[in-house]
């Protein structure tokens, strides 16, 4: 009884410290809501207030309607669908091939993977700009999508070939012992399975090319090309015409597609993740 006591003493003190940490996350966010619903670019001075005296949505209309923001979520998307369709299509064979066979020099590739990947992307932006030139690929979407492609097929192979390590080679035989063939044994059994770890995979490209700012910004010229992440430095790049209330509408708009994505699909994201962990 005593036992049980403490234990619900820890559970209480622990639910109430995340509850805590929950809050505090909330407020950076409820502050910027509070920028961008603010009538005037008063943010600096003394007399902002954390509850806007000059309630208004202008902010979001001008976001919307005054600022090339469509274009930019337009160039993101193309940029999203287009790198998270190939780096699938090469992680989940590759993360497959890898968990089912064993063949000389199958660690060593991995390893090498993970540490090429490991390296900071700002120690190869010249190499890799100096590989695009000369096929005109800078200041293209191709060109910026090989370059996404290049780092989010590692890390996809690195995360489903985890997840495939899991899934039990006894369901294959089984599948074999009903007269499937290798084809239908990974379309309608293993990739079914693995879908979790597909979807989170998915998610996290998504979010890695949602948010990705130094090679948009290196790679890319003009306001017409800008991703999200490029135009919201565009926003308040300037000391002179910095709108802190734009900004801020613009910067909640971006997040706002994102928390759908993660909503919808959480429940697929700790299974996704755990299963998923790195196994040789």
């Amino acid at each position: 009884m005593h036992r049980r006591t403490k234990h619900r003493i820890k559970m209480s003190l622990l639910n109430l410290f995340f509850i805590v940490a929950c809050l505090l996350c909330i407020v950076p966010i409820l502050y910027t809501l509070s920028v961008s619903l603010n009538g005037t670019n008063n943010i600096l001075s003394g007399s902002f207030s954390f509850v806007p005296k000059e309630f208004t949505l202008d902010n979001y209309k001008a976001v919307l309607f005054n600022k090339p923001y469509l274009l930019w979520l337009k160039n993101t998307l193309i940029l999203v669908v287009a790198t998270v369709t190939i780096s699938l299509a090469v992680a989940i064979p590759a993360a497959y091939a890898f968990s089912r066979f064993r063949f000389i020099g199958r660690k060593t590739i991995l390893y090498i993977l993970i540490i090429l990947n490991a390296f900071p992307s700002i120690l190869s932006m010249f190499a890799i700009y100096r590989i695009l030139m000369p096929m005109k690929l800078v200041n293209s979407y191709l060109g910026l999508i090989l370059i996404y492609v290049g780092t989010m097929a590692i890390f996809g192979l690195w995360n489903m070939k985890g997840y495939f390590d899991t899934i039990p080679i006894e369901i294959e035989e089984a599948g074999k012992i009903d007269g499937a063939n290798d084809f239908q044994l990974v379309t309608k059994l293993i990739l079914p399975l693995a879908k979790p770890s597909i979807i989170v995979t998915a998610v996290m490209i998504i979010i890695f090319v949602w948010n990705e700012y130094i090679f948009a910004v290196t790679f890319m010229t003009g306001a017409e090309k800008y991703t999200l992440a490029a135009g919201l430095y565009a926003l308040q790049a300037t000391q002179y015409t910095r709108n802190w209330p734009i900004f801020s509408a613009a910067s909640l708009l971006t997040a706002i597609p994102i928390l759908i994505i993660f909503l919808i699909i959480q429940r697929n994201m700790v299974s996704g993740l755990t299963a998923g962990g790195v196994k040789g």
